[in-house]
């Protein structure tokens, strides 16, 4: 399965599982920060501390860049 498969299928399971648990009562602040933590601790696992710090210093710039941006104020 290529690479980009991969990402469309993981991006359906995590949405489908983020609808549910909103379903359910789980805020999305909540969710959201459960989320970055379980991503944060499986990159840790595979990439070590130093690299996903290296790597969460540039998530500021990202952000304000809009790179996680789906939808513009208007």
């Amino acid at each position: 399965m290529s690479e980009a498969e991969q990402k469309k299928l993981a991006l359906e399971a995590i949405v489908a599982a983020w609808e549910q648990s909103l379903s359910k009562g789980v805020s999305a602040e909540l969710l959201a920060s459960t989320a970055i933590f379980a991503a944060l601790t499986d990159m840790i696992d595979l990439h070590g501390e130093e690299a996903v710090a290296d790597m969460c210093a540039t998530l500021s710039e990202r952000v304000r860049s809009g790179e996680f941006t789906l939808a513009r104020p208007k």
